[in-house]
């Protein structure tokens, strides 16, 4: 070994040890920044300080201390907020693309004009009442005269999960044969098991809608309303003790009504000020609930999201309580 190289290796070693390496004509620098290589995605997020050491630099007539750090760490609460915002525009975006896709197979069916297309007519009417923007519909009724575009067709597929829980999937797609291959891979992969046809349906009733977070009403207040406007139900949700503030924003009472009174309990929020989340033409809620393990909750989330992230899948129901 050449003395160039033995000379590099006792200055490495030298300044793994924390033993100052002095230059003549600068300053010398003691101690060591220790980095550990096993941190956790969740450590990463829960303590940036492991990521901070001391190192002195000394010059000829001072000692000067300097910190050096790590990139940037997103916390916990900043973590679960973009998470919370992710998931709203997800599904806004399912909500805008089923709307899309009932436009374009009216206008497959009966032409672009809602004077003469009623079917069209009802799916506009129904896209204003879910503040659809005007240029998702107009692109949509463009598409649907594109000679390639088919109409699209409405499937359910049902679904078996963890801990007994039954999962509806409903898909609209202009391919059937894709769909149905991309929900049997996404079932299997997950660890789920696809079931007969009606054998998880009759566990769930049609209904519309409309959910209100519960940190944007006062519960009294909401009831009031609801049951003035026509509402059927008010369907309140399960708040664990142990939940935080944060956990509690996520969770919305559900009014349920008739399709008679939903435009009047729509009105009647907008005039009280009070924010709310239109179903997308219905829901599909269970007549009972089932409570699992938090692995089998755990798992049925992963299962549902990643059906959720099928383009062809429109909506997710589950019993999971």
């Amino acid at each position: 070994m050449s003395s160039s190289m033995k000379a590099f290796g006792a200055l490495v070693y030298r300044f793994s040890t924390g033993v100052s390496l002095k230059s003549p004509n600068s300053f010398s620098i003691r101690g060591t920044v220790r980095l550990n290589k096993n941190l956790s995605s969740s450590s990463l997020y829960s303590s940036c300080a492991k990521w901070v050491a001391p190192v002195e630099l000394q010059s000829v007539n001072s000692v000067r201390k300097i910190w050096t750090r790590g990139p940037l760490c997103m916390g916990r609460r900043s973590c679960k907020i973009a998470g919370r915002k992710g998931a709203q525009d997800a599904k806004k975006a399912k909500l805008y693309a089923k709307v899309g896709k009932e436009v374009v197979s009216a206008v497959k069916k009966g032409g672009p004009s809602p004077v003469s297309n009623t079917a069209l007519a009802a799916i506009l009417e129904k896209a204003k009442e879910l503040d659809v923007p005007k240029e998702i519909l107009e692109r949509n009724i463009k598409r649907a005269s594109d000679k390639g575009q088919e109409a699209y067709i409405e499937k359910v597929y049902e679904v078996y999960g963890y801990g007994g829980v039954g999962i509806i999937v409903e898909v609209s797609t202009d391919k059937i044969n894709r769909s149905i291959a991309a929900v049997r891979e996404v079932v299997k992969d997950c660890g789920g098991k696809t079931a007969d046809p009606g054998s998880i349906m009759f566990k769930f009733k049609r209904a519309r809608v409309v959910n209100v977070k519960v940190t944007d009403a006062d519960r009294d207040q909401l009831l009031t309303i609801a049951l003035d406007a026509g509402a059927d139900d008010v369907i309140e949700p399960f708040i664990d003790e142990d939940d935080t503030e944060e956990d509690k924003s996520e969770k919305y009472y559900k009014i349920v009504s008739s399709s008679d009174n939903y435009v009047e309990i729509l009105s009647k929020l907008r005039e009280e000020g009070i924010s709310f989340e239109p179903d997308n033409g219905y829901e599909l809620l269970p007549l009972s609930l089932i409570e699992v393990d938090d692995e089998a909750m755990e798992l049925n989330k992963k299962l549902m999201s990643s059906l959720l992230d099928l383009d062809d899948v429109d909506a997710v129901y589950t019993d999971q309580k």
